[in-house]
C-alpha cells in the first residue's frame, strides 16, 4: 500500500532570507559620515557600488567562497612540484569585482603618490561595504593597496609596478607580473619564534649581483597567489625588506615552496600559508638594514583596513539580527517591538554609528596627513587606537547579534556563524592588541608635542559632552605616569571611544551626547541593551541603521 503524502506542519514565523539591498541607501550614518568626511562627490560612484554588492548573488558568492575552501597542490600527476593554490570560482569573482572598484589601488595616482580627492574616504566606504558581504578576500586586496606605501622606499621599483598594479585589472593566471593584466602583493614577515619582535626573524638573505637569494621560512603568509611578496630577511646590515616575485627574471618559478594552508578558525576563503625559501630570487626594497622601518608603512594601511572591516562586519551583524527581529512574532507582538529587545538592538546600533563615524574621520586624517601636521598626527596616534577598540568590540557584537536570532544564529546556513568565526582576526593580525598600546604610548613618546596637540584637540571637540573632560583626564594620567604600559589598555580604549564621540559629534551631536553618556562615563554598561536608551531614541536609532522591509 503506497503511503499518503502529507506535510507534518506548516513553516510559519520565520524570518525571510534579507533581500537585495542597498548598501549604502539603507545606511544613513554611513552616508553622513562619508558626507562630512568629504567623499560628497563620489555619492554616485558609492551608490553604484552598494546597490551591486548588495544583492543576494554577491552575499551567495561568499558563501560559496568560504564553504569551499582554497586547496594547495604542492605537485602535479606528474611528481612536478607546482606550488599553487586553488580557489572556488566565487573567490575569483569576489576579487574581480573588488578590483574593478579600485579597493586595491585607488588611493593612488598613476606614480604610486596618495590620489588625494578624499580617495581614502571613499575607498573605506566600499571597503566597508565590500566587509559586510565577504571579507576574505580582503586580505589580498588590502595588502596590494598597502604596498605601494613601502614600494615607495624603492622608487625605480615602484615605477615598473605601478603601470601593473595601477590597473583595475584583476588577472588570477600563473605568470609573471610583468606579462600580466593587473597584480596582487602580499607580505610575509612572521616566523616561527616570533611574530610581534620580527627582529629575531632568521631568514637570511644573500646577495646575488644586484638581486638576493632568500632562505628561509614564514610561518604566516597569507594569500600565496599574489604576483609577488615583501619579506623581511636578514641581510649582512641588518633586517631588511624585499620583492620576492612568483617568478624569477628568467621566467621560471621562483624558490617559494608551500608546505600548508592553515586551519583556521574564520577567514577562511583567504588562504594562509606556511612557506619555505630555498634561495628565492628578491629584490631589495628600501635602505638595507632598515626593513621595520620599510614595511610599517605598508602595515599602518593595513591596520587601518582592520579597523574598517571590523567596522563592516558589525554592521551587517546588526542588520541580519534587525531583520530578523523586525519578521519574527513572540508572545502576539513583533520580537523588535518588544522594549528589552530595542534596547539591544538601538544599544548596538550606537555602536555601529560611532564605528563607523571614527574610521571614516581616520580616513580623512589619512587623506589630509600628506598637508596637514595636525591631521599626519591624528593618523600615527590614532590608528593602533582605533584598530584596537574597534576589532576588539567585534567578538562580542557578533555574539549580541547571533543571541537576537537564537539558535538560528548559531548554525552555518547564515551569515552570522560565519561573521563570528572572522570576527576575531583582525584583532590578531597586523599587530595584536598589546602591540597596538605599546604603538600609541610609542608615539606619545616619540611625538609628544604633536600627540598632545592632537589630544587637546579632541578634549576641546568633546568639552560640552558628558563624561568627555572627564575621559581625557583619564587619558593623560595614564599616558603621562612613569609605568604607563601598565595602565595602556585602559588609556587606549578611552582614547578611541573619545575620538569616536569627537567624530560622531560632527555628524550627529544627539547621538554624540548618548553615545558620550553610555562609554564615557565612570563604571559604563559593559553588556549591549544595559543603556539607558529612552525609547523614540532608540527607534531613531534603529530607523538610521536599516529601514523597514
Amino acid at each position: 500500500m503506497t503511503q499518503p503524502s502529507f506535510a507534518t506542519h506548516e513553516v510559519f514565523n520565520q524570518s525571510p532570507p534579507l533581500p537585495d539591498i542597498d548598501l549604502l541607501g539603507a545606511d544613513r550614518p554611513l552616508l553622513e559620515a562619508i558626507t562630512f568626511n568629504q567623499g560628497a562627490n563620489a555619492h554616485v560612484e558609492l551608490e553604484a557600488f552598494g546597490k551591486a554588492w548588495g544583492i543576494t548573488e554577491m552575499a551567495e558568492r561568499g558563501r560559496l567562497a568560504n564553504e569551499y575552501t582554497p586547496k594547495l597542490k604542492t605537485f602535479d600527476a606528474k611528481g612536478v612540484r607546482r606550488d599553487q593554490v586553488e580557489f572556488h570560482p566565487s573567490y575569483h569573482e569576489l576579487m574581480a569585482e573588488s578590483f574593478k572598484a579600485g579597493l586595491h589601488n585607488s588611493t593612488w595616482d598613476a606614480h604610486g603618490k596618495p590620489a588625494g580627492n578624499a580617495s581614502e574616504v571613499v575607498r573605506a566606504a566600499k571597503f566597508y561595504m565590500a566587509a559586510q558581504v565577504e571579507t576574505g578576500h580582503l586580505c589580498p586586496v588590502t595588502m596590494t593597496r598597502a604596498s605601494v606605501a613601502a614600494l615607495g622606499s624603492q622608487p625605480d621599483l615602484l615605477a615598473q609596478v605601478m603601470p601593473v598594479l595601477g590597473t583595475r585589472q584583476y588577472d588570477p593566471s600563473f605568470a609573471p607580473w610583468t606579462a600580466k593584466r593587473g597584480m596582487s602583493i602580499g607580505m610575509g614577515m612572521t616566523e616561527k619564534q616570533g611574530g610581534t619582535d620580527v627582529r629575531t626573524n632568521a631568514t637570511r638573505a644573500f646577495r646575488d649581483g644586484d638581486a638576493y637569494r632568500i632562505v628561509g621560512h614564514k610561518w604566516f603568509m597569507s594569500a600565496p597567489m599574489c604576483d609577488a611578496f615583501l619579506v623581511l630577511a636578514q641581510a649582512d646590515e641588518g633586517l631588511s625588506c624585499f620583492f620576492m616575485p612568483r617568478f624569477q627574471p628568467d621566467g621560471s618559478v621562483n624558490e617559494i615552496r608551500f608546505q600548508r594552508l592553515k586551519d583556521k578558525l574564520g577567514n577562511r576563503s583567504n588562504a594562509s600559508s606556511e612557506v619555505e625559501f630555498t634561495g628565492a630570487y628578491a629584490l631589495p626594497v628600501g635602505e638595507l638594514g632598515r626593513g621595520i622601518r620599510t614595511i610599517i608603512q605598508m602595515v599602518q594601511l593595513t591596520r587601518q583596513d582592520c579597523a574598517i572591516a571590523s567596522a563592516g562586519l558589525m554592521r551587517s551583524s546588526l542588520a541580519h539580527a534587525l531583520h530578523h527581529t523586525r519578521h519574527r512574532t513572540v508572545f502576539q507582538k513583533r520580537l523588535a517591538d518588544h522594549s528589552l529587545m530595542v534596547s539591544v538592538l538601538a544599544d548596538m546600533a550606537l555602536q555601529v554609528e560611532a564605528s563607523v563615524a571614527l574610521v571614516m574621520r581616520l580616513c580623512r586624517a589619512f587623506d589630509e596627513a600628506p598637508n596637514d601636521p595636525l591631521e599626519a598626527a591624528y593618523m600615527r596616534l590614532l590608528t593602533p587606537a582605533v584598530k584596537y577598540w574597534i576589532c576588539k568590540s567585534a567578538p562580542p557584537f557578533v555574539y549580541e547579534a547571533m543571541e537576537c536570532l537564537g539558535g538560528n544564529g548559531y548554525v552555518e546556513d547564515g551569515i552570522l556563524a560565519r561573521h563570528y568565526r572572522e570576527a576575531p582576526v583582525n584583532a590578531i593580525w597586523e599587530g595584536s592588541g598589546n602591540v597596538m598600546c605599546l604603538d600609541v604610548l610609542r608615539a606619545m613618546s616619540r611625538e609628544s608635542d604633536a600627540g598632545t596637540e592632537v589630544l587637546q584637540a579632541l578634549i576641546q571637540d568633546t568639552s560640552a559632552l558628558t563624561g568627555g573632560p572627564a575621559a581625557a583626564g583619564l587619558i593623560a594620567r595614564a599616558l603621562l605616569q612613569v609605568d604607563n604600559e601598565r595602565t595602556a589598555r585602559l588609556a587606549v580604549e578611552m582614547l578611541a571611544k573619545l575620538a569616536a564621540a569627537a567624530a560622531l559629534n560632527e555628524i550627529h551631536p544627539p547621538h554624540a551626547e548618548l553615545f558620550a553618556r553610555t562609554r564615557l562615563v565612570p563604571e559604563p554598561a559593559t553588556l549591549y541593551g544595559a543603556s539607558d536608551i529612552p525609547t523614540e531614541v532608540a527607534k531613531g536609532l534603529l530607523g538610521r541603521v536599516l529601514p523597514e522591509m
